[in-house]
Order: C-alpha cells, then structure tokens, then sequence
C-alpha cells in the first residue's frame, strides 16, 4: 500500500495482494520507522457511509465502507473517492507504470493505457 499526501487530499494505492488482504482480513496498515517515532498509516473496513480519515498516535486511517470493499475487491473498479469533509480522499488500485520505474511492480494491476498503446 502506497500513501500520498499533498494538501488536504490523501491518497492510498493498493497491489492486488493488498486488496485481496483488505477484502479478506478488514484491516491493512504500514509503517515507516523514523528512529524515535513510527508512522503509521492504514486502512479500515467500517460501517460509514462514505470514506473517512482520522489521525491519532502518529497513525492515519482510511476508514472504507465495508459495501465498497466487496465491490472493490470482486469488479474491475479502479477505485473510490469522497470530498464529503474538508479533506479529498481516494483510494485506486496501483497500476503497472508505463515508463520504466526501478521498484517492483509485479502485484499491480495491469495498466488500461498499456492495452491501447499496444494497438
């Protein structure tokens, strides 16, 4: 799962493992280590009805609708957003790049935009 802040607007990226994790356990968190503190951020089903965010004891959550989680781990949907608070807030599958990049990329999605270029 990636993160990505900028402003009021958050965003987290998931592989398909991560999906899959999420669909099956409710829950899936990272953290990166800064010496004296962890940062922490993660993802939640719940019983909202829209996304939600919250940050407590150095820990971002993303709280997903538990109706959005089913649908989102079982359709090609890319993803969900909300603007219903001051914060924007997405959640999308993480796509393949389509320039070369040197992280891992083999538990993403296979880029729509690949299939076109291909054509």
């Amino acid at each position: 799962m990636k993160i990505r802040i900028k402003g009021n607007s958050l965003r987290y990226r998931l592989t398909k493992t991560d999906v899959q994790n999420f669909n099956k356990d409710g829950y899936l968190e990272e953290s990166t280590n800064f010496g004296s503190q962890v940062f922490k951020y993660a993802l939640q089903r719940s019983a909202t009805e829209f996304l939600t965010a919250g940050f407590s004891d150095n820990t971002i959550i993303m709280y997903m609708p538990a109706a959005m989680t089913v649908e989102w781990a079982s359709t090609d949907r890319v993803g969900y957003e909300s603007n219903n608070n001051q914060m924007y807030l997405l959640i999308e599958k993480d796509f393949k790049c389509l320039d070369n990049v040197a992280e891992d990329q083999s538990d993403n999605y296979p880029n729509p935009l690949s299939l076109k270029l291909q054509h």
